[in-house]
């Protein structure tokens, strides 16, 4: 039988060859394992990814071998692994290849693939790659030729994004700290400022880690109140997303004039700035709602309060637009013209006031879809004319597997440039922070993941965030959490420590790998970079750590810095298209190409050494700046190579 994307199964007994297409330039591909996503466009020759299953009978062990990788890998070949009933391995070479091939199973004894009739002269099975029809030139390795928003003199897609929670983050003017009075320490303002932010930025804090954009909290002034949390503990607005002067900037931070300082200096160094814009509502204290109660939606609903989660489903398509997030913040109604323009006449302004670069947008789901196109159109007539340059705009719309409701919000020429990935990061906590299941199911997701989105989207990627509990936590030998989990009551009491031993911190290091090897905008969330541990909110805000840095955080910031400035010197990794070359359950291997640049990658998220097939015969790691030797590489536990040859 042959599937959809041209696979061939030869047998559901025997040994089983699958062979997928995938579009490559010099090796540029997409497709990897059986079955997957299709390419939309080619640049040259295509590669297949060949994926080898043999069923289980008791074997303890399974390697493929044969001429795939040339004569090497007849004498050190793929090593297969146990998933589910059938040993499992796959390799990628370019299409039209005839692999010769023989199973070596428990260390002794070589089997031809009994269900395969093609043998050659030796008795070895063979079997032909062969790839679908040719596919329509590609522009930068990926997208079609006439395709892709401007992008001015900066491509958004070489972007790494830092989420600097400001109060959080360095406090460089002690007389604007000011704490709230009868809320608690964890959720109160700490005393971050735009002087700490600015003084790090000139330090060359960013330039270090190989960070050129940097994501602030939102810089609007927000109320003196206390606000109650869902968790019985009083809050202060120390996040910036309870506002009331929307044209005013928040008296903890600064100035407008320090504000606009930290703008500039960041475009002294290179660095992009997006504001978070929180358009779905403000604080009941907020002068806006005193004199237009109109422009937003009331809190009773069919006789009862409509808060989001309590009285309001946050997912009814209805409901979840007008629900008030908490009974003191009232919910925009952006079905009334005024209100939408006043809202981006606001943003607008911001954009012209301070020079900023990109906004991200919050809760972009619970908003009428018109004010983000109203934005856009905005944008495009008022802003990048001005600049010259593409206005990013990504929008976060919490969903941990519902790419549909994610994608419908993304249109770079009528709505958003990306959103951040949740699924993705989802699949990247799990498989390679928590272990669970294989690679092989991840390589299956980021196949169809890689043009989910559309041609022209540009995504950000992540591991942590402000609303999850802390990545490192998951990383454990016993991760103290599910995936999604927040924390519990650990938020609060008893909240956890750092990690005393390298294990999770290597393992992040390999899933930050992924990330920052892959397209989409790889996003650090501050302190993820020296594995700073907490809870979920507010323990995942504790004030940014600066020294005292243990052997295995240092090693972490050193691996996150590194990966920052090759991604920066390789263009393939963030603008070319992606071929798997090996497979496992716990070692992964892939190649990036556009114009010219290859660029291999090889994870390990196993405890023990694991092999990666498809490599180079003669490498560069990048990482270790040391040669290796392929195309077969054994990598260390819990590891990556990022590999050019040579």
């Amino acid at each position: 039988p042959t599937s959809k994307t041209g696979v061939s199964a030869f047998s559901a007994l025997g040994a089983i060859v699958l062979a997928a297409c995938s579009a490559t330039s010099a090796g540029d591909g997409g497709a990897g394992g059986a079955g997957g996503h299709s390419p939309t466009c080619s640049d040259s020759p295509t590669s297949c990814a060949v994926a080898f299953v043999y069923p289980y009978h008791g074997e303890k062990s399974v390697e493929l071998r044969g001429d795939f990788g040339g004569p090497s890998t007849w004498m050190v070949g793929a090593s297969m692994q146990l998933d589910g009933l059938a040993w499992r391995a796959s390799v990628s070479v370019p299409t039209g290849t005839t692999i010769h091939y023989k199973f070596f199973v428990d260390g002794a004894q070589w089997l031809a693939d009994p269900n395969v009739t093609d043998k050659d002269a030796d008795g070895n099975s063979t079997t032909t790659a062969s790839c679908n029809a040719p596919l329509p030139p590609c522009k930068d390795g990926g997208a079609p030729a006439d395709s892709g928003p401007p992008v001015g003199t900066f491509d958004w897609r070489s972007a790494v994004l830092y989420f600097v929670f400001v109060d959080r983050f360095a406090n460089g003017d002690p007389s604007n700290d000011a704490p709230i009075s009868g809320v608690e320490g964890p959720a109160n303002y700490q005393g971050g400022d735009y002087a700490g932010l600015l003084a790090k930025i000139d330090a060359g804090y960013f330039d270090n880690l190989g960070v050129n954009a940097l994501w602030l909290t939102v810089p609007m002034d927000n109320t003196e109140g206390i606000g109650a949390g869902s968790d019985g503990h009083n809050y202060s607005a120390y996040h910036g997303y309870w506002p009331t002067k929307l044209d005013t900037v928040e008296e903890h931070f600064g100035t407008m004039s320090l504000l606009k300082e930290v703008v500039d200096h960041a475009h002294a160094h290179g660095i992009k700035v997006l504001f978070d814009y929180a358009m779905n509502h403000v604080h009941k204290d907020a002068p806006i709602y005193a004199e237009h109660p109109d422009w937003f939606w009331p809190l009773d609903y069919d006789g009862k309060h409509c808060v989001c989660g309590d009285g309001c489903d946050w997912n009814d398509p209805y409901q979840q637009r007008r629900c008030w997030f908490r009974d003191y913040l009232p919910d925009w109604n952006f079905t009334i013209p005024e209100a939408r323009t006043y809202s981006v006449d606001n943003a607008i302004s911001w954009i012209k006031n301070t020079g900023i670069d990109g906004f991200r947008l919050d809760a972009v789901k619970h908003i009428e879809t018109q004010w983000i196109a109203d934005l856009r159109a905005r944008v495009k007539a008022e802003i990048e004319p001005m600049t010259g340059e593409r206005f990013y705009m990504v929008g976060e719309t919490f969903e941990s597997g519902n790419r549909d409701a994610i994608k419908k919000y993304v249109d770079p020429n009528t709505l958003l440039d990306g959103q951040f990935d949740f699924p993705l990061r989802g699949f990247v906590a799990e498989k390679i922070l928590m272990r669970q299941a294989s690679f092989f199911d991840l390589d299956s997701f980021l196949t169809s993941n890689d043009g989910y989105y559309g041609p022209n989207s540009i995504m950000s990627t992540f591991i942590g965030n402000h609303d999850l509990a802390r990545t490192v936590h998951l990383a454990l030998d016993q991760p103290l959490w599910g995936a999604w989990d927040n924390g519990g009551s650990a938020n609060w009491n008893n909240p956890p420590g750092l990690p005393g031993n390298r294990a999770p911190f290597e393992r992040v290091a390999v899933g930050y790998t992924l990330l920052f090897t892959t397209r989409g905008i790889p996003l650090i969330y501050y302190g993820d970079e020296v594995g700073m541990p907490g809870a979920g909110d507010p323990d995942n805000r504790r004030f940014m750590q600066w020294s005292g840095y243990s052997s295995d955080q240092q090693f972490l910031r050193d691996r996150i810095a590194a990966l920052g400035h090759i991604r920066a010197a390789h263009p393939a990794l963030w603008k070319g298209t992606r071929v798997t070359t090996s497979t496992t359950n716990d070692t992964y291997g892939f190649r990036m190409t556009a114009d010219g640049d290859e660029v291999f990658v090889a994870l390990n998220r196993g405890d023990v050494p694991g092999g990666v097939a498809g490599m180079p015969a003669r490498g560069h790691d990048l990482l270790s700046d040391t040669d290796v030797t392929g195309p077969q590489l054994s990598v260390p536990p819990r590891s990556a190579m990022v590999i050019v040859a040579k």
